[in-house]
């Protein structure tokens, strides 16, 4: 185990500086880098404090809809394949939620500002 701060706190703080004390002073296309540079290190900061869970939540959804276990790699190519041979389909129990589930848990590393996203959370966007 590894002393603090934590990979997900060197990140944030690296972002925040960027954002708070950098962005300000630069103009024109190196502040649209910078924008960007600052997105994937949000981004990175989510998927660390995120993923872990979400993957195993989608594993375990895939692994009881499709009766079988597997890596998170695995299950999602039998899924697809079984989608393809129409062995599977949005009237199987399950799929459909599987499926919504594991957009919404997407969306909160990918997009979490996304305002359909905010709207299924419940969440006012104004």
């Amino acid at each position: 185990m590894q002393d603090e701060p934590t990979p997900e706190e060197l990140i944030k703080a690296v972002a925040d500086f960027l954002r708070n004390d950098i962005a300000p002073v630069i103009t024109g296309h190196n502040a649209f880098k910078l924008r960007v540079s600052i997105n994937a290190l949000d981004l990175v900061t989510r998927q660390l404090a995120l993923q872990q869970d979400s993957d195993a939540a989608e594993a375990a959804r895939l692994e009881h809809l499709l009766g079988m276990q597997g890596s998170l790699g695995e299950l999602n190519r039998m899924l697809a394949d079984r989608i393809a041979k129409g062995e599977i389909d949005l009237q199987t129990p399950g799929l459909a939620e599987h499926l919504w589930q594991t957009t919404m848990d997407k969306l909160a590393v990918d997009q979490p500002n996304y305002a359909s996203y905010r709207r299924e959370l419940g969440e006012n966007d104004g």
